[in-house]
């Protein structure tokens, strides 16, 4: 199963959630994630909070989603949004027939330099609790009407 996360800029949430999944999901699915707009670097406070809780974060860049339009891509089997609400923050939307959900979280790079290390804190928490419901299920096997409410329960969880 592959999951993209996305996002508008590709540094923080999105990042954070593509590495829980990978972690938590110990092999049963592939995680990704995109920007419909790059911000061209993961964020440092991502970067920090990735590092101290012991990912690797040798790999992580912020990536525009055309790389998995493209061809030879990774077909996806759901996408998940994680935009938050505030400043009128729009969502992209992937095109296709993959499922979809949204797993909104406020952006933790838009807090003050001095809030910025509990907002990304907290961000990881939320997506860290979603994730972990998410694949505490057998997703692999599930039908497609199934997963698809799973995703949508996940996202309401705070």
């Amino acid at each position: 199963m592959n999951i993209l996360v996305l996002c508008t800029g590709n540094s923080a949430r999105s990042i954070l959630l593509e590495c829980l999944l990978a972690r938590l999901g110990k092999g049963r699915i592939m995680s990704f994630s995109a920007g419909s707009q790059p911000a061209g670097q993961v964020n440092p406070h991502s970067l920090t909070l990735l590092e101290r809780e012991r990912y690797d974060v040798s790999g992580l860049r912020s990536k525009s989603w055309d790389e998995f339009a493209e061809t030879g891509a990774p077909q996806m089997d759901a996408v998940i949004t994680v935009c938050g609400s505030a400043a009128g923050e729009t969502c992209p939307f992937w095109p296709g027939a993959p499922l979809r959900a949204h797993w909104g979280v406020e952006d933790p790079a838009a807090a003050s330099k001095h809030e910025a290390p509990a907002a990304f804190d907290q961000a990881y928490a939320i997506l860290s609790r979603r994730a972990e419901s998410f694949l505490a299920a057998p997703v692999e096997t599930m039908t497609a009407t199934a997963l698809q409410a799973h995703l949508n329960a996940c996202g309401t969880q705070g």
